[in-house]
């Protein structure tokens, strides 16, 4: 399935970003082989003049294709989708691709900036200890709130269908991370928590879980 073309891709990722999960999932789904090249938030790594070559901003992911450099998960997966047409990460009609575009903008719009890890340190800083995954927790809440209202007419065995698409692959990190790092009661979301276990029977998604990436610390491995 990955011909000469997709063995240039190189992904700069962090085992922990939802963003780089979601680009991860997409290669996956596409059948492209990439290299993975460990960048650690943790440490900084993003804000080295290495990486700010790649992308000012300083986050990840960072796909490299060649000459082509794209930062920005959004990005990527439009480039992939345009590129490599195999296994469309978009429905055929227009309303459902409407419905996937808005899914996927509640969670990079309305939930994960709320998680960065600089926004959490800060509210860590100015508020106390706890303050930063109460604060998450919260938004998190919130926005799958609006998911579950956004998505019951539209989810099949995934979040718009019976097949995956665009939406699924930024909803399966950021549901990941609710139970991973901030220890969010999915009960109260039922739509999200049942397909949460539809993406974990596919390999293009479990292999892209945060707990199975090179760069997964020991203690983290699934």
């Amino acid at each position: 399935m990955a011909g000469e073309e997709s063995k240039k891709l190189k992904l700069y990722s962090d085992w922990l970003s939802s963003c780089a999960c979601r680009v991860r999932i997409g290669l996956n789904l596409k059948g492209l082989e990439y290299e993975y090249v460990p960048v650690n938030l943790l440490k900084g790594e993003q804000q080295t003049p290495e990486f700010l070559k790649l992308n000012p901003v300083g986050f990840v992911p960072v796909l490299v294709d060649g000459d082509v450099v794209l930062a920005d998960s959004f990005a990527i997966l439009m480039y992939l989708e345009e590129k490599f047409p195999q296994h469309s990460l978009l429905p055929k009609d227009l309303y459902g691709r409407g419905i996937n575009y808005q899914a996927a903008s509640i969670v990079c719009s309305s939930i994960q900036p709320y998680q960065n890890i600089t926004i959490l340190k800060f509210m860590k800083e100015k508020l106390g200890p706890d303050a930063d995954v109460a604060w998450a927790r919260d938004q998190i809440r919130r926005g799958f709130a609006a998911l579950e209202k956004l998505l019951k007419d539209y989810s099949g065995k995934y979040a718009t269908g019976d097949e995956v698409f665009l939406a699924d692959l930024f909803l399966a990190p950021q549901i990941d991370g609710a139970i991973r790092r901030f220890k969010v009661d999915m009960d109260e979301f039922p739509l999200l928590a049942r397909i949460f276990k539809a993406y974990l029977e596919l390999p293009a998604f479990r292999d892209a879980m945060p707990g199975r990436q090179p760069d997964t610390p020991a203690e983290h491995r699934d």
